[in-house]
């Protein structure tokens, strides 16, 4: 898509791709009255007594905040917190487009992070749920844990669980296609940023004990202070006793890559030394670690991307929508593991018939967003 018409789309006669719809109209005293005052006094009045009672009159009850500090942007890196806004501004689209769901942008300076829990814990009473967006990691690891533990809303962090949540339910297509057991794949995850590090973290929810971890620094261990204390405590949980050196020699007979890294890092020998029927999601953007047609011509049996280009795309707007609606609509405050695992199966479930070019659904199948709903509510009951 050419430049302008992207400026256009997003600037032209009034700026973003969002705005506020009321509910009615006010069109006479009577309409205003009731609309605001004096009318609202009596809602104001309910809520002083009854505080729960905001989430049922006010839009407090149905707004989710989506928060970004700019520091992580998907192939910008830190663009600042003002340079962040364009992408939570387009999920805030996404959100109200496919399920209905009001959001609302909001991008912060990018201060410690003590002081971000404090912000955030201080306007919780205007949202149901804060989804946080493009943060570098180690720090949204800790800020997500900290604002979970502060506020009495869902916090979700998209680049962790929702990321987390397709490749799960990818995998577990791709396993049925290779005729392998899920729980018994050898997995490589190369990355372990946010994304990476969920993943790997899913995984190991799931059962998937067998994962090497390979970041820029390479392979991870418990004991090697190189790598940031979240890293090294997901490497201890890990089944894996054998202590590689390099990308290529930890590939050596691994039933899956699964990529959350740069582009063209993995090269057609070193799938060659991955064991029969391999794996690959090659998931950087916007040039993924190895290209398809390589990976095909050195021997995958399952390939994913998380490119629109090509088939199986791994992408976590397949989830975020779906997702936040069943929260809302069931009252389930905490974004766990065991729920990721349930929006995963039912995500996989929609392809009955798993196929090497087909083990995740298209990002604008239909059934998708109604299909994760139907997953969280069924999971709070």
């Amino acid at each position: 898509m050419a430049e302008d018409e992207i400026l256009k789309m997003h600037g032209g006669a009034e700026p973003g791709v969002l705005s506020m719809e009321p509910r009615f109209d006010v069109t006479s005293k009577t309409d205003l009255g009731k609309a605001y005052t004096p009318g609202v006094a009596e809602i104001a009045k309910l809520i002083q007594a009854h505080p729960e009672a905001k989430a049922k009159y006010t839009m407090s009850g149905k707004l989710v905040a989506i928060v970004t500090d700019g520091t992580a942007v998907l192939g910008l890196g830190n663009t600042g917190q003002a340079g962040g806004l364009p992408i939570i501004e387009g999920k805030a689209l996404l959100y109200k487009d496919l399920a209905g769901v009001d959001a609302v942008p909001l991008a912060l300076n990018q201060v410690p992070v003590d002081e971000l829990v404090t912000t955030l814990k201080n306007i919780s009473t205007s949202f149901a749920g804060f989804h946080l967006e493009d943060i570098a990691a180690p720090r949204c690891f800790e800020l997500e844990e900290k604002l979970a533990d502060a506020v009495d809303i869902p916090v979700y962090h998209d680049d962790q669980e929702g990321t987390a949540i397709v490749v799960l339910a990818a995998l577990m297509n791709a396993a049925k296609v290779v005729g392998k057991k899920l729980k018994d794949l050898r997995i490589l995850v190369n990355g372990v940023g946010a994304s990476g590090y969920a993943t790997a973290k899913l995984l190991m929810d799931a059962g998937i004990m067998n994962i090497t971890l390979v970041d820029a620094d390479g392979p991870i261990t418990a004991d090697d202070d190189r790598f940031n204390s979240y890293q090294r405590a997901l490497a201890k949980r890990s089944a894996v006793s054998e202590h590689f050196t390099s990308l290529d020699d930890a590939i050596e007979n691994q039933d899956v890559f699964i990529g959350l890294s740069v582009g063209d890092i993995l090269m057609a020998d070193q799938i060659k030394k991955m064991a029969d029927q391999p794996i690959v999601f090659a998931l950087a953007n916007p040039r993924p670690e190895i290209d398809p047609q390589v990976a095909h011509d050195a021997g995958v049996a399952v390939m994913a991307t998380g490119s629109s280009q090509y088939p199986n795309q791994v992408n976590n707007v397949l989830v975020f929508p779906g997702l936040f609606r069943g929260l809302l609509r069931s009252g389930i405050k905490k974004v766990t593991p065991e729920l990721e695992v349930a929006v995963a199966r039912g995500l996989s479930a929609l392809v009955a018939q798993p196929q090497a070019e087909e083990i995740i659904p298209g990002v604008f199948n239909s059934k998708v967003v109604d299909t994760v709903t139907q997953a969280v509510i069924q999971f709070a009951h």
